[in-house]
């Protein structure tokens, strides 16, 4: 297939460029992680007011911008060059997908407005405690919460890890199986508002300082039939289907991240000399930087085409012939942008001479969020025997 970007993207593209490169530098960026929420609400104010980013892949008829996943992934890069601390990805990568492909008429009007206003921030919890400690796995035995029906009610118990702005989201979308039940069956999603009696919420301060996680903790918390989202006990499709979308999302920060970190290393290279000329002149340089391009350029190619296939799938609910190309495409584009924005992260410290692992250089934050982006739903290798089990199935 032949992708080009059409006028109206290029532009948002552009935009979303020369404002991030503004208000998302290095020092706006330090002073943002140190704190406890991880953004600032100011500036997440002003994404949502002034571009209305978060509103990109909300139908018009919630007061969305109707737009589609390339576009997305278009802004997401950017805001993957530029580290942007923000409830974004949580709030639309997670959360508002999660309403768009499992929701109610009555979620969906309730809160996907509110989302278009800046007025509610949400993310997605689904993996497990136990899962987590057993090897970060992402797939339906992650989902270890329990629920168990009360009258009209549901009852939530368990503990969620590697919830991305867990701590400060209004709203959370909580995964949990009935009791007793393995695998893909007894799964429900549940929207809850993070104030409701019995939830509890914890950061996690980790490695990767510019993105916040949490632990949620969920004693007896009792949820009511209009928070379950779809069929109860058999929402498997739906959350595999989220998860793909967020991998996507994810590996278009990460491409954007990787080409951030060849454009700053190129830039230094040039500066910096030895032996009396730039170090980017000498071959081994050279041929480093090569590699760190073509991986860009690679990265890029996956990242676009698996957004072409999420708006695909987007708009054409219930094939499973559409539903299997996502899963692929997904896998493949978090696979390969995992892979590539490590090795570039990687490599341009190797390149800064060290240096760039110090406090007083960006790429050490840029490697941080590499190792743990590329963790999140699931590394290269993870990604890879996915891909493998659906050649065989």
């Amino acid at each position: 297939m032949e992708f080009r970007f059409t006028d109206e993207q290029k532009m948002i593209r552009e935009t979303a460029e020369s404002f991030l490169q503004d208000v998302s530098t290095s020092e706006t960026v330090r002073k943002a992680m140190a704190t406890e929420a991880g953004y600032d609400p100011d500036l997440w104010q002003r994404i949502c007011t002034e571009l209305c980013f978060q509103a990109i892949t909300i139908p018009e008829e919630f007061g969305g911008m109707g737009l589609g996943f390339v576009e997305l992934a278009a802004v997401l890069e950017q805001m993957g060059r530029t580290l942007l601390c923000s409830p974004f990805f949580s709030t639309v990568c997670l959360g508002a997908h999660s309403l768009l492909v499992a929701g109610t008429d009555a979620q969906k009007n309730e809160y996907l407005p509110l989302m278009v206003e800046g007025a509610l921030t949400a993310t997605l919890a689904y993996t497990g405690k136990q899962a987590a400690h057993g090897g970060g796995t992402w797939g339906a035995d992650a989902v270890q919460a329990t629920y168990k029906k009360s009258g009209d009610n549901y009852v939530l118990n368990g503990t969620l890890r590697y919830v991305i702005d867990g701590h400060t989201a209004d709203l959370l979308i909580i995964a949990a199986r009935s009791e007793n039940s393995k695998g893909a069956e007894g799964i429900s999603l549940f929207a809850i508002p993070a104030s409701t009696a019995g939830v509890t919420r914890k950061w996690l301060p980790t490695m990767d300082q510019t993105r916040h996680q949490a632990e949620v903790m969920l004693n007896n918390v009792t949820a009511s039939a209009s928070t379950l989202m779809g069929t109860e006990a058999q929402a498997w499709p739906q959350l595999k289907k989220i998860i793909s979308l967020a991998k996507i999302a994810v590996s278009a920060e990460q491409m954007g991240g990787a080409q951030e970190m060849l454009d700053k290393t190129v830039a230094f290279t040039q500066e910096r000399v030895q032996f009396g000329r730039a170090i980017a002149s000498f071959q081994a340089i050279k041929h480093k930087a090569a590699d760190m391009m073509l991986k860009c350029e690679v990265a890029r190619s996956a990242v676009y085409y698996a957004a072409c296939v999420a708006q695909e799938a987007m708009s054409a609910d219930g094939d499973a012939t559409i539903a299997a190309e996502l899963d692929e495409a997904a896998a493949m584009a978090k696979c390969y942008c995992s892979d590539t924005f490590f090795f570039n992260a990687g490599s341009a410290i190797q390149m800064y001479g060290g240096v760039g692992f110090t406090w007083e250089y960006d790429p050490h934050l840029y490697f941080k969020r590499a190792k743990s982006s590329e963790l999140f739903l699931g590394n290269g290798a993870q990604q890879r025997e996915l891909i493998a089990q659906m050649l065989l199935d």
